[in-house]
């Protein structure tokens, strides 16, 4: 790779909703696509992770889908259409927006590293080189599957597939499936395959549900309980270990065919099944691990953002500005991580870092 890089102020990494937002926000201060930012996307088109999420999940089964900033949902498609599969409709809807907006995205380009390079930063892709004066990272959790170690994983001789690889319960049809996990994910997968297979669900703690639905006053408490840990520099956490799972018709109808039969979390894999400590065992095909999702960042660890405990000390209004750098704000991270928090947090990470690298006049920044 030769020691050539291409000039830009901002550089937005990732196309997803808080990547979209960013750049819509960037636009409006003033900034010129292509010199005064791009965005950089991994993905072969529009839809940010979307787009390969599994068949199944439509829009009725996700969580709200929030409007993107000077565009609404309703504007591409009727969102009346429940039954519509949601990896195609919201990539349809940012491909809009991105057209709307004439938004400068450089995609497909994964971005390898991210590193100080004096008063700027040098981001090495797998194409070009660029020097920023400042990173807006949008890259999200789907490329950072979680799945927690076990004594015997390794000698299991079934099959063992993350949420980031479930497509159609067809696939388990006669099976033994072990499905591991509490979040929203982890119930709507066993809800498909228990109509096909033999279901064990385990989970590291009880789950907690909630009968009010997930509204305005719900999320605001999550949010704070979130950001209040990574201003302090701590992990965050899950947003269903704060809010709980709220209580629907679909869960009512799992409880009374006999799907939520919880079991505690097992301590070894043997190469047949799961043992609990008690010396308990279950024979099982597959184990699925809706175990969640890490944030995709390990491109920007030459920055050495991170603290001792592994946490990233937050700052900025919506908590997005990363204290060890202030030219990098992280978007989609701790409290932002919904779609709704994605798009505020895009429009504060905008503003906040054009005025701290001084890119444009105060007139430019208040409008």
């Amino acid at each position: 790779m030769s020691g050539l890089a291409y000039k830009i102020d901002i550089l937005v990494i990732g196309g997803g909703q808080a990547g979209l937002s960013a750049a819509y926000h960037l636009q409006r201060s003033g900034l010129v696509g292509g010199k005064g930012f791009l965005v950089l996307d991994k993905s072969p088109q529009p839809g940010g992770a979307w787009q390969f999420r599994w068949p199944s999940l439509t829009m009725k089964t996700i969580n709200r889908l929030h409007d993107l900033p000077g565009m609404g949902f309703a504007e591409v498609l009727d969102p009346g259409q429940t039954e519509v599969k949601a990896a195609e409709a919201v990539p349809a809807y940012f491909k809009a927006y991105e057209e709307r907006f004439h938004l400068p995205i450089y995609r497909p380009v994964t971005v390898r590293l991210v590193c100080g390079r004096g008063e700027r930063l040098r981001v090495e892709t797998d194409h070009e080189t660029f020097s920023a004066r400042g990173i807006i990272n949008g890259t999200g959790t789907w490329d950072a599957p979680q799945i927690p170690y076990y004594p015997g994983r390794e000698l299991f001789r079934g099959r063992q597939i993350h949420t980031h690889d479930y497509h159609i319960p067809d696939e388990f049809v006669g099976q033994r499936v072990a499905i591991v996990g509490a979040g929203i994910s982890a119930l709507q997968i066993l809800d498909e395959v228990s109509r096909v297979a033999e279901t064990i669900w385990v989970t590291r703690r009880p789950p907690e549900y909630v009968d009010a639905a997930f509204g305005p006053e719900l999320g605001r408490a999550a949010v704070a309980m979130v950001e209040e840990r990574v201003r302090q520099g701590l992990a965050p956490r899950s947003v269903v270990s704060v809010t709980g799972i709220p209580r629907t018709a679909a869960i009512d109808a799992m409880e009374a065919r006999g799907v939520l039969n919880r079991q505690p979390m097992f301590t070894e894999i043997t190469p047949t099944g799961i043992r609990w400590a008690d010396g308990r065992e279950e024979p099982v095909d597959v184990i699925i691990w809706a175990t969640g999702f890490r944030s995709a960042l390990d491109h920007l660890a030459p920055l050495q953002l991170r603290e001792e405990n592994g946490g990233i000390k937050m700052t900025g209004r919506l908590t997005t500005q990363t204290v060890r750098d202030p030219r990098v704000h992280l978007v989609g991270y701790g409290p932002s991580a919904s779609t709704i928090g994605a798009n505020r947090a895009g429009a504060a990470a905008a503003q906040e870092l054009v005025s701290y690298l001084g890119l444009v006049p105060p007139k430019a920044k208040s409008e």
